[in-house]
């Protein structure tokens, strides 16, 4: 996938779950903000630890979440990581390595929290988005108790 103009990008994240909904001019505003990148398989997306810097959001391919060494979570196509650093400012949480020949949109820190202000209804999605990870993290722990 080569998503050479902003109109290709605003399509393709007018199909993810974080951003549907959302008008087309704020679309164009995301995606004249986002780089596609491509990445092979065993490329260390984030690191435990590491300073978060942006945020991504997986187009193609798919990646594993590992905190300490152990994989927690599995993502593909549609799925973001990234965002509970640049919102916090806290180190990140987990590790994330690319499985498959990937490719994602990147969104600097600067530019994500300037989305953030600018883009009616994304704060929300964000936080309903940060809701559904935290539940599905607690029945996980209460699956193992």
């Amino acid at each position: 996938m080569l998503l050479r103009r902003r109109s290709d990008k605003a399509d393709v994240l007018k199909k993810v779950p974080l951003f549907s909904g959302l008008s087309r001019r704020y679309l164009d505003l995301i995606a004249a903000e986002a780089d596609e990148v491509k990445e092979e398989a065993g490329t260390v997306l984030t690191k435990q630890g590491g300073l978060g810097l942006e945020f991504l959001l997986i187009l193609e391919g798919g990646a594993r979440v590992e905190r300490d060494g152990t994989v927690i979570a599995r993502l593909g196509p549609g799925d973001f990581f990234g965002e509970m650093s640049l919102i916090d400012g806290l180190p990140r949480s987990a590790a994330v390595i690319a499985e498959s020949p990937s490719v994602l949109l990147v969104i600097q820190s600067r530019s994500f929290r300037s989305l953030l202000d600018a883009v009616p209804g994304l704060q929300r999605k964000l936080l309903v988005a940060l809701c559904a990870r935290l539940r599905a993290a607690d029945a996980r722990l209460a699956a193992i108790n």
